[in-house]
C-alpha cells in the first residue's frame, strides 16, 4: 500500500505532517510518498532523527505551494507544480493508492473534482467526517463540500455515507436519517421534503434503511448511523459539536480542579474522564475521505499536529481497502432520481 501526502499543506508543515509520516510507516509499514519542496521535507525528517529517509519513505519534489489566500478552485490550475496538484496527479495515474492532505478544503476539492474526477455518475463529492454520538459514532454527510445541494445531491449523499459506513466502519445494516428540524415527514423545506420522498422510495425498494426525518438533539443520542444534509447544515452542525465540546472540557477541567475534594475525584475519574476526551478528539480521526471521487482522497484538518497525519494515512489504507469505490460505482443506477 503506498499513500502520497500532501507534506506542504496545513499550519503546521512541513514539521508535523512528515513527524506523523514517518510514524505511520515506522509503526505500520505503509510506503510513503512526501510531495513537497524537498530541501524543506529532508531538513523536517533530519530533525525527527531521520539524516536519511527509511526504507518505504520517498520524496517527491513540488516547488509551489498553495495558501489559504489563493483562490482555491483554480490554484491548483496556477501552480501546477504545487504539493496538491502533483500528488493528486500521481494519485491520477496510479503511482499511490490514496493521497492524504492538510490544505485548503477549498483548493483540494476542486483539483480532486478536476484532476482525479468523480465516479462516473456521481453529482457532487461530499465530505463525510465520523462525529461522536451515544451510539458510537455517526457519518455526517455533507459537511461542508457543497452548500447548496438539490434532492439528487442529497439521495446520493445518502448511498453514500450507507456504503461508507458498510465497507468501512463494518456496519452492515446501516440507519439513514435525514437532518431536519422535525420528525415528521412533512417538516422542512421543499429540499428537505423532497429529498425525504426519495429516501423514502429507496427504502421501499430495499435498497436504503432510511429512519426518516432526524432532528440534530437525536443524532447526536445515536439515532442514526448516516446523517443526510447540505454542506451548509453540516457544517454548522459539525462546528457546534466542536465548540460544545471544547467548551465542556474546559469546564469539567475548571469545576474538577475547584478544591482538594474534586481533585481526589478527579483522580478516581481519570479513566473515564480520559476516554471521554478521547470521543472529542480530531486528531484520533485524523480527517475525512471525500466520498465520490475516483480515487482515495483524505482530507486532514489544516491544524493537524503529527499524530492526526498518522491516523489520516492509517484512515487512507483503510478507504483503500474497503472496496468502496467498487461499491459505489456498482450501485450508481441507484442513486438516480429520473
Amino acid at each position: 500500500m503506498k499513500i502520497i501526502v500532501d507534506a506542504m499543506g496545513g499550519d503546521n508543515a512541513p514539521a508535523e505532517i512528515v513527524k506523523g509520516a514517518l510514524a505511520a510507516n515506522r509503526d505500520t509499514g505503509v510506503e510513503i510518498v512526501l510531495v513537497g519542496r524537498e530541501e524543506a521535507v529532508r531538513k523536517a525528517a533530519a530533525d525527527c532523527g531521520a539524516a536519511s529517509l527509511p526504507a518505504g519513505v520517498s520524496i517527491v519534489n513540488a516547488t509551489e505551494v498553495i495558501e489559504i489566500c489563493d483562490d482555491p478552485a483554480t490554484a491548483f490550475k496556477h501552480k501546477k507544480d504545487s504539493s496538491i496538484t502533483v500528488g493528486l496527479n500521481m494519485l491520477k495515474s496510479g503511482e499511490g493508492d490514496a493521497f492524504v492532505s492538510a490544505g485548503s478544503t477549498g483548493a483540494l476539492l476542486a483539483a480532486a473534482t478536476l484532476l482525479v474526477k468523480r465516479i462516473r455518475g456521481i453529482r457532487r463529492a461530499a465530505m463525510c467526517p465520523v462525529i461522536p454520538t451515544a451510539g458510537g459514532g455517526a457519518v455526517l454527510i455533507d459537511c461542508g463540500a457543497n452548500a447548496a445541494c438539490t434532492a439528487e445531491y442529497l439521495l446520493q449523499f445518502a448511498y453514500l455515507g450507507n456504503f461508507y459506513v458498510k465497507q468501512v466502519l463494518g456496519i452492515p445494516n446501516p440507519r439513514v436519517g435525514l437532518l431536519n428540524i422535525g420528525a415528521e415527514p412533512s417538516k422542512g423545506d421543499d429540499l428537505r421534503r423532497e429529498t425525504y420522498d426519495l429516501l423514502q422510495r429507496s427504502h421501499e425498494a430495499g435498497r436504503l434503511n432510511f429512519v426518516g426525518n432526524i432532528e440534530a438533539k437525536e443524532a447526536i443520542k445515536g439515532g442514526c448511523d448516516v446523517i443526510v444534509t447540505d454542506g451548509f447544515s453540516g457544517n454548522v452542525m459539525l462546528k457546534t459539536i466542536e465548540g460544545v465540546g471544547s467548551y465542556l472540557g474546559r469546564e469539567v477541567k475548571g469545576m474538577f480542579l475547584k478544591s482538594l475534594k474534586t481533585k481526589v475525584a478527579a483522580l478516581l475519574m481519570k479513566d473515564g474522564l480520559r476516554e471521554f476526551k478521547t470521543k472529542l478528539d480530531p486528531d484520533r480521526v485524523g480527517g475525512t475521505a471525500f466520498l465520490g471521487i475516483s480515487r482515495p482522497v483524505i482530507k486532514a484538518h489544516g491544524s493537524s499536529g503529527a499524530a492526526a497525519i498518522a491516523n489520516a494515512i492509517g484512515q487512507a489504507v483503510t478507504v483503500a481497502e474497503s472496496g468502496i469505490i467498487q461499491e459505489i460505482e456498482a450501485h450508481i443506477e441507484d442513486m438516480k432520481t429520473e
